[in-house]
């Protein structure tokens, strides 16, 4: 069933695919109860921004089935945009203020590039907690990916996240830990990974988090906990991420080693490229180590690497948004239940007053 865009233009890039529509009031899928609302507030920094979009669309849209999905676009105010940037939110995003007036079965909230040592010393670490505050009461479960899932345990628990050595790059296996609703079906699950810091089991435990996945290699992957009546869903992850995502990442960085934006030349992400793109990009790496210069990336083989890439973890990320969205459903369809019942009984109640 086709993803229903609620209330703006339909982002271009992923209107191009024609998968999706735009809704009114007066839209048929406001009248199913199964029908599940879900919130996508998309914090990227402007060059993945649009793709990210993209990205979370095409999971849920395969993810969905049957299951009629509406989606609306929001983005944290105060993260650092250009003029493109802001006339993209303008054109097809709300503002938070309309978020916080509403209520939705799920909402997915993405991290962006952190320019702070410190999460809290973000200009939109505000209206960050604000949304995490909100979401307690006003979803049934909310979905917080990398950064954002580190500042979701900062603000809540006060759980620090720890620098890595390395940045933890590339595609990790990871080993289901407990039973639950969301890893169902599955024993192990494959995701991206693309950090520079961690939250650690033992911190997360104490806390009353329950890990869902880990690995020896890459650590905790996704864990859980409830808060008032919303299920948190931390992914250190990026389930979404398309095939070419850590390509694109990979000569981001880099481009910021040639420039001398960093000090050393970025690991190779793990799990990902096959022999023959391994070798084209160590020749590469070769080429350029002892010559930094920013024009020499017009040497890297991104269109040779492209056609070598498959999306391996693409079966993991739908069984878990499946089994997400089969939450949100049955979360809907108890409140359902509940309002109906509340209904018989006050119906019975005012016809015992009128007997009295």
């Amino acid at each position: 069933m086709p993803l229903v865009m609620d209330g703006v233009r339909i982002p271009a890039l992923w209107a191009g695919k024609q998968r999706s529509r735009p809704a009114g009031p007066a839209d048929g899928y406001d009248l199913q109860a199964e029908c599940v609302e879900i919130a996508l507030i998309n914090n990227m920094p402007d060059a993945a921004l649009e793709d990210t979009e993209s990205q979370f669309f095409e999971l849920l849209d395969i993810a969905s089935g049957d299951i009629a999905v509406r989606v609306k676009l929001y983005s944290l105010p105060n993260v650092p945009r250009s003029d493109r940037g802001l006339q993209h939110l303008r054109s097809c995003y709300s503002g938070i203020d309309d978020l916080l007036n509403r209520r939705f079965d799920g909402i997915i909230m993405t991290g962006t590039e952190p320019r702070q040592p410190s999460l809290r010393d973000e200009p939109y670490w505000r209206a960050l907690t604000d949304v995490l505050d909100w979401a307690e009461s006003n979803t049934s479960s909310t979905v917080l990916s990398c950064l954002a899932a580190h500042a979701g345990v900062l603000h809540s628990d006060g759980i620090l996240r720890h620098a890595l050595g390395d940045k933890q790059f590339g595609v990790f296996e990871f080993e289901k830990t407990v039973d639950h609703a969301l890893t169902r079906n599955s024993q192990n699950v494959a995701f991206p990974h693309s950090r520079c810091n961690e939250v650690r089991q033992d911190a997360l435990t104490s806390c009353g988090y329950t890990v869902l996945t880990h690995s020896a290699e890459a650590g905790v992957d996704t864990f859980v906990k409830k808060k008032k009546r919303s299920l948190f869903v931390y992914f250190q992850g990026h389930p979404e991420y398309g095939e070419q995502t850590l390509l694109k990442e990979y000569r981001r960085d880099i481009k910021r080693f040639l420039r001398q934006e960093r000090g050393t030349y970025p690991s190779m992400p793990r799990g990902y490229f096959d022999v023959a793109a391994t070798k084209l990009l160590t020749d590469f790496r070769e080429s350029v180590l002892g010559d930094r210069r920013e024009e020499l990336i017009t040497g890297f083989p991104e269109a040779a690497v492209r056609g070598t890439l498959q999306n391996i973890w693409r079966s993991s990320a739908t069984a878990i948004y499946r089994n997400w969205l089969q939450y949100l459903l049955s979360k809907k369809a108890d409140a359902s239940s509940i309002s109906v019942v509340t209904a018989v009984l006050e119906i019975v109640q005012r016809k015992r007053s009128v007997l009295r």
